[in-house]
């Protein structure tokens, strides 16, 4: 008798972040069985200081660059010395991330929750008001990459997706440099936990952020908009469309914003200029 189809589980020859599944496959009047490899997605518990803050659903890899990512994106910490250690502990029905955090951080985390008891319908996590959605952040580097550069760091993702190529099912966030090649890359389930686990692993790593752009795998939304600003990005390249508060935000922000970058062709959203381009009429 054939085995079912059905997750077989994570095994030794299972990539970190993934789980090997077998599955039907048909093509017409055709089908057969096969094994295939499917993107975890994993439940883990933000805990500061002990104080739980958030539970997100993302691939378990790179756990404490996302924690360092979350953390400042989230302006949960002021710097990223604010952030002493992180531990990733496994626990029943998922991953909590334990951040020991500054005092001052961890106040800051309490006056936040004390704000938010009792109320209900909240439509961003950890705001309370319309006023805490756009967050007031410094203005972003002015950064000139030529479009050609963006459109070949698109080009260049898929070679460092190994999640996506193996499951079809993650986004990626890439760092690449002012010629286009992608230099560092996270994958998530999540398109901002991608781009918080880059920002996380950027920040470790030391990296001017003025050198260089991010490019991902999704849409421009206003969170990623405010995300890159708030890690000091000051261009981000997407492949598909932006929203119209992202393009807001991003022109508030300084940061030039392409979407719809796919091989030689893109659209400028703001700072035209910054791409090489003609500035609007």
């Amino acid at each position: 008798m054939k085995p079912a189809d059905g997750l077989l589980g994570a095994d030794a020859l299972s990539p970190p972040g993934t789980c090997a599944a077998r599955v039907t496959e048909w093509q017409g009047s055709r089908s057969r069985q096969r094994a295939d490899q499917l993107a975890e997605e994993v439940p883990v518990a933000l805990v500061f200081n002990g104080i739980s803050h958030a539970v997100m659903l993302a691939s378990p890899t790179d756990l404490e660059d996302f924690a360092l990512g979350f953390a400042l994106t989230e302006g949960l910490i002021g710097a990223p010395d604010d952030l002493f250690g992180v531990e990733v502990q496994a626990v029943e029905g998922g991953i909590e991330l334990k951040l020991a955090v500054s005092a001052e951080a961890e106040w800051g985390l309490r006056q936040r929750r004390r704000s938010l008891a009792g109320r209900t319908g909240c439509g961003l996590c950890g705001t309370d008001s319309l006023a805490q959605v756009e967050r007031e952040l410094p203005p972003a580097p002015s950064v000139r990459v030529p479009a050609r550069a963006l459109g070949l760091a698109q080009r260049d993702l898929w070679q460092h997706q190994q999640l996506q190529q193996l499951t079809g099912a993650t986004h990626a966030a890439a760092w690449c440099g002012l010629d286009g090649r992608v230099a560092l890359l996270r994958e998530d389930v999540g398109r901002h936990n991608a781009l918080d686990k880059l920002i996380g692993a950027l920040v470790r790593a030391g990296t001017d952020r003025s050198q260089g752009f991010a490019a991902i795998t999704s849409r421009a939304s206003f969170e990623m908009v405010q995300k890159a600003a708030a890690a000091g990005i000051g261009m981000l390249a997407a492949v598909s469309a932006p929203t119209a508060r992202a393009v807001r935000s991003a022109g508030s922000l300084n940061l030039a914003l392409a979407g719809f970058v796919r091989g030689q062709d893109g659209v400028a959203y703001t700072f035209a200029e910054r791409f090489g381009l003609a500035p609007e009429a």
